[in-house]
């Protein structure tokens, strides 16, 4: 991705806290860096890209190009809460159901949500899809969530990696309530 299309000073400005944000002010930060992106500048090839927009001792933010669809699978953010903002195409977010119905909801332009960062989700992004994540404070690591001999296991990986998806934890989600 070519960085001539984002106001880093803007949005390092943006980013700037003497404390880690709650949820809703990471939704709220996202939305307002949407407005130093220029999409249009955005390089479309490839499956897409994670972009650093800022990072500091309270809060990180990173632009996802989403040319391909993706799965994150389930994960936790260890302890980070995350305020999301799609500017582009749609993105699913569902938390981890326990004893009952599977609670996907779609997020298309121009809409934002968070999530704590005590909570267990996974976000499907629609081919085309752009985003903006605002995590607070910043991600040490990410858990990822997937049945491993009929046992759910979490498997630490590093912050600044793609989380895998979860098909075996999706099917026995899915085959609940046949």
């Amino acid at each position: 991705m070519n960085p001539t299309p984002i106001d880093t000073t803007a949005l390092a400005e943006l980013g700037a806290s003497d404390r880690p944000f709650r949820p809703e002010e990471c939704a709220d930060r996202a939305r307002r860096a949407a407005a130093f992106v220029d999409t249009a500048a955005l390089d479309r090839s490839g499956p897409g890209s994670y972009l650093l927009l800022w990072r500091n001792d309270n809060s990180e933010a990173w632009l996802n190009t989403w040319w391909e669809s993706r799965d994150t699978g389930y994960h936790d953010h260890q302890g980070s809460c995350v305020g999301v903002h799609v500017i582009e195409g749609a993105a699913w977010q569902e938390g981890l159901p326990v004893g009952g119905p599977r609670r996907a909801h779609r997020y298309g332009p121009g809409e934002s949500f968070s999530f704590p960062g005590s909570g267990v989700h996974r976000m499907d992004h629609d081919a085309g899809a752009v985003t903006i994540h605002v995590y607070s404070p910043p991600i040490e690591a990410i858990g990822h969530y997937e049945i491993v001999d009929g046992e759910l296991h979490r498997t630490a990986g590093p912050p600044d990696e793609g989380s895998p998806a979860s098909p075996r934890l999706l099917d026995a989600l899915n085959s609940i309530g046949r």
